[in-house]
């Protein structure tokens, strides 16, 4: 099965940046769309952008346009988030999702999830 893991996570003072990858293995990326979703201390999994297969389409939380950037390379099996303007609340652990077909914004949607990588702004 696909497996996917994050990594970028960290501590960055408000208005800094980070960016964030989601490494495949086992299979390609070619033909899944990814989400990026997070999670807050003591609040449910928000969605937070998703793109398609062919990196044609990308679409973005109303809280996070203009500062967050998400892309992809397929042929480094990797996706991407651009955390530019980072504020507190941001702080999260942030996980990227796979499914194949078209991205959604509903979690439930994606079949395959990482372990997460913890972002912290702080100060």
């Amino acid at each position: 099965q696909l497996q996917l893991v994050e990594s970028g996570g960290g501590l960055v003072q408000p208005g800094g940046s980070l960016r964030l990858s989601c490494a495949a293995s086992r299979f390609t990326l070619d033909y899944y769309a990814i989400g990026w979703f997070r999670q807050a201390p003591g609040k449910e999994r928000e969605w937070v952008s998703c793109i398609s297969s062919s990196g044609g389409s990308t679409n973005y939380a109303d809280s996070v346009k203009g500062r967050f950037t998400i892309s992809r390379d397929n042929a480094k099996n990797t996706v991407y988030l651009q955390m530019n303007s980072l504020k507190p609340e941001d702080t999260a652990v942030y996980y990227c999702a796979a499914k194949m077909g078209p991205p959604r914004v509903a979690p439930n949607a994606y079949d395959y999830w990482g372990q997460g990588t913890r972002v912290t702004v702080s100060s």
